[in-house]
């Protein structure tokens, strides 16, 4: 099992890696939106392949950062419930969705995704729009997401066995959530006055 936790501390490296750069890419979206809007509304100009940049480039946030977001535990669930459950019961879920939902969804996405690509790049498909960026590109994401996403859960999926063997301590045991930080905040804003 210690082979296996260093190779999930790997995965977990790799993924924050690629997480924290690309989550850059944000801003540049951000960037290239604000200045499209103010050419088209200042020049009377526009691009097709300036717009379908900001949605490439907010794919790749949404779908490469999305192992970043698992690992950080920041992916949906109802807390609400999951909180009311004993630890054990909340181990076990996560064990049996990682190993019956999360994985599958991977191997399924990235097999019927391989295809999808593939057509796209062989006939070096274009967008439909005038002046569009070519389609293959943003098709690969989805092999590339899923891969990233599968070999995440399967870091997850070995960090959730060892904490329910007493192996090692949960790492997510002390992580307070958005909404519990947020009232914090508000509370300590309310004593302040």
């Amino acid at each position: 099992m210690q082979s296996l936790l260093k190779l999930s501390s790997g995965i977990d490296a790799f993924t924050r890696w690629i997480g924290k750069r690309l989550s850059w890419l944000i801003l540049v979206a951000v960037i290239i939106s604000a200045i499209n809007a103010i050419v088209r509304k200042t020049l009377d100009m526009s691009s097709n392949s300036w717009l379908e940049l900001q949605w490439v480039l907010f794919s790749i946030v949404f779908l490469l950062c999305s192992p970043w977001t698992l690992l950080d535990n920041e992916h949906i669930r109802i807390d609400i419930v999951n909180n009311l459950l004993p630890k054990r019961v909340r181990d076990a879920i996560d064990v049996v969705g990682h190993l019956f939902f999360l994985l599958p969804l991977c191997v399924v996405m990235i097999i019927t995704g391989g295809p999808f690509f593939w057509r796209s790049y062989e006939i070096n498909e274009q967008s439909g729009n005038a002046g569009g960026l070519p389609q293959w590109p943003a098709k690969s994401l989805i092999i590339i997401a899923f891969s990233f996403l599968f070999i995440q859960g399967i870091s997850e999926l070995i960090k959730r066995i060892a904490v329910m063997r007493g192996l090692i301590p949960d790492p997510h045991a002390s992580q307070v959530t958005a909404i519990e930080a947020e009232v914090e905040h508000l509370v300590e804003a309310i004593e302040k006055r």
